[in-house]
């Protein structure tokens, strides 16, 4: 954020990097919304949903009888944009033939629509975002090493959710906040075993697939709380959370305590053994750490010891 913020408010050009589902859009209208641009429009175009036929035609517009179909004359997205943002999502699928065209949009500013006989200036503010590794697409001739330079001014690397697991909490609580307000629903909490068991996922649709799984959850949240076994009903079976539900059998207290023991072992190895990383993932003072730990039977200084070691 302290990046988005540096960029915001200039016309560098901004290229986004991330995972599907990491918020690419979210921090692209971000970066509209704090720019000397934000009273103007905000246009998405995701390149890899519209047919390589068609995406010149999206981009730049179309004159009437153009081409078969061309029933009447089309503004395309930079016009849409003009004075504003135009966001190009997915910019590592455009057609390579379009790249050419792109780059000489961004070189000149002007865009002639499809069966135009004159060039449009435009005014717009060109932000792109990828999954894709672009540097290895240029080696592999997939994409332009020109375009490459235009566009990778200033690039944004969004983190997976896998990588920032103590954003998890807040997450779910913003997420649990909209679903309520959408449906007129009652505060609906998340017991801290469940919360523990929705940081210790994977994640690979990203913060997307978390937002889903709190709706699911309060749907399916039998008394008024998300707890544990709603949470292991609901994930993805096989083995998705990296940390074990422990022995289903024995005593509570003991069962309990066991999957205590987990999350803390889960939380020093997650964070390199750094017992205040530990603390703050699972959201405890560095004292409670250590004496949960010790009431556990857990030896925090040895088992940081071992791993140095």
């Amino acid at each position: 954020m302290a990046q988005v913020e540096r960029v915001a408010g200039s016309e560098t050009r901004v290229c986004i990097l991330g995972e599907t589902g990491t918020g690419k859009e979210l921090v692209a209208r971000t970066l509209h919304d704090r720019s000397t641009r934000a009273a103007g429009p905000f246009i998405a175009l995701n390149c890899a949903a519209v047919p390589a036929e068609l995406i010149e035609s999206e981009l730049f517009g179309h004159e009437k009888g153009s081409f078969t179909g061309a029933a009447g004359r089309h503004v395309g997205k930079f016009e849409q944009a003009e004075h504003g943002t135009l966001f190009l999502d997915e910019i590592g699928d455009m057609p390579l033939h379009m790249q050419a065209k792109l780059l000489r949009v961004l070189e000149e500013g002007e865009i002639e629509r499809v069966g135009g006989e004159k060039p449009i200036r435009v005014d717009v503010r060109v932000l792109v975002a990828t999954h894709r590794d672009l540097e290895t697409q240029v080696k592999d001739g997939k994409f332009r090493q020109d375009l490459f330079h235009r566009i990778y001014v200033f690039p944004l690397v969004l983190p997976p959710l896998r990588e920032r697991r103590e954003d998890i909490p807040a997450l779910v609580e913003t997420f649990a906040a909209q679903v309520c307000s959408q449906n007129n629903w009652k505060p609906i909490p998340f017991s801290l075993d469940a919360m523990a068991a929705l940081q210790a996922h994977t994640w690979p649709g990203n913060v997307r697939e978390l937002r889903n799984m709190v709706e699911r959850l309060m749907l399916l949240a039998p008394s008024g709380e998300v707890d544990l076994e709603t949470v292991q009903l609901a994930l993805p079976q096989g083995g998705a959370s990296q940390v074990s539900t422990g022995n289903r059998s024995g005593a509570l207290s003991d069962r309990v305590q066991a999957y205590e023991r987990e999350i803390i072992l889960w939380a020093l190895k997650r964070s390199n053994y750094n017992v205040a990383s530990a603390a703050r993932a699972l959201h405890l003072e560095r004292s409670h750490l250590y004496k949960k730990a010790e009431q556990l039977g857990i030896d925090v200084r040895a088992v940081r010891k071992e791993q140095d070691s």
